[in-house]
């Protein structure tokens, strides 16, 4: 009776003894630990990240920190912390929480728009993804990488086309610059250089014209009637006068820095700069922004007509009036500064 005690005393203290290695289990695996209201949120892990690094990261998330850091450790993560942007949803428990951080990096969509420097776009980039700015800089302008495929400080800002791209967040500055050459190349292949062969024009020189066009209108209904006239311009040797390209001119020295120019003056038809289309003809040597790409393709599908000159339209803001006579443009053009100067836009 004596022994049959005791085998009963060991039983139950088994029992407890394992009810609470499963509640223990249950608590640091599986039961929620998420503390926030919204249905998911995202930890980004940087590269070369230690585990404190992380656990900072989520700390204000969590319920209980330590039943976490717990089973992070029994299962090996806080001395294999992978890089990248992790989601975390809301009811997860530790064990749903370490898988996802562990395997499961998710990408995001990265997306820019037409940016006048490449300076400007390596900022913009640098918001989205894990590198910085200065970083981002110095692999876009790379000498040997412009040598090796073709670009150089006048044309490099071309090899990046607006749009959305999909990214892992830690991607490096090195893995994005490749990525663009590849959207470059795949941007550029069939038909687009085809017809751009058919203009005798090359890629780069597409790029440049469609800069000027893009930073004359933002209308993508009007821009391939745009690039008609620049393209009429160069069939006969017709200098570009484009007053976007001298706005770059003007840009570019010193006592222009930091001012916006409104109007463009004869004072600035004077600047001594291949960028200057009043004084050069063709092209100029490189793109003064990055344009659309409704822009190059309005280049490359433009109107046929028989326009050589367009001028503001005051009466519809944001678009042109198009004239085949010099007459007539000086007409559409002494109207739309006579609305300028009566907006006090003097320069």
């Amino acid at each position: 009776m004596y022994i049959k005690k005791i085998l009963l005393a060991i039983v139950i203290i088994g029992l407890f003894v394992a009810s609470y290695f499963a509640y223990f289990v249950y608590n640091a695996m599986f039961k929620p630990n998420t503390n926030f209201n919204q249905s998911e949120t995202y930890i980004y892990v940087p590269t070369h990240a230690r585990y404190t690094d992380v656990r900072e990261q989520l700390q204000p998330l969590l319920k209980d920190i330590d039943g976490f850091d717990a089973l992070a450790a029994r299962k090996q993560y806080t001395s294999h912390i992978k890089a990248g942007r992790f989601v975390i949803k809301k009811g997860m428990s530790n064990n749903d929480i370490i898988n996802s951080i562990r395997s499961k990096n998710k990408p995001l969509q990265l997306a820019f728009n037409n940016q006048e420097s490449i300076e400007k776009l390596a900022g913009r980039i640098a918001t989205q993804i894990e590198p910085d700015s200065l970083t981002l800089l110095q692999a876009m302008t790379d000498a040997q990488f412009e040598t090796d495929n073709g670009f150089n400080s006048k044309n490099r800002l071309g090899m990046y086309i607006p749009n959305s791209y999909e990214f892992f967040w830690n991607t490096s500055a090195e893995a994005f610059r490749e990525r663009m050459l590849k959207e470059y190349n795949r941007f550029w292949k069939g038909a687009r250089t085809q017809k751009a062969e058919a203009l005798n024009l090359t890629r780069d020189e597409v790029m440049t014209l469609a800069s000027i066009v893009h930073e004359e209108s933002k209308q993508s209904s009007e821009q391939p009637r745009i690039a008609g006239v620049y393209l009429n311009r160069i069939r006969i040797g017709m200098p570009l006068q484009a007053d976007p390209t001298l706005k770059y001119a003007a840009y570019q020295l010193p006592e222009y820095k930091n001012t916006v120019i409104k109007r463009v003056l004869n004072k600035h038809k004077d600047i001594d700069s291949p960028y200057n289309t009043y004084k050069n003809r063709g092209l100029p040597p490189g793109l003064i922004a990055m344009p659309d790409v409704s822009a190059i393709d309005a280049v490359l599908n433009p109107e046929k007509h028989s326009y050589l000159y367009f001028a503001a339209d005051a009466s519809r803001l944001g678009f042109h009036k198009f004239a085949k006579t010099l007459s007539q443009h000086n007409s559409n053009a002494r109207e739309y500064h006579s609305y300028l100067s009566a907006q006090g836009i003097n320069k």
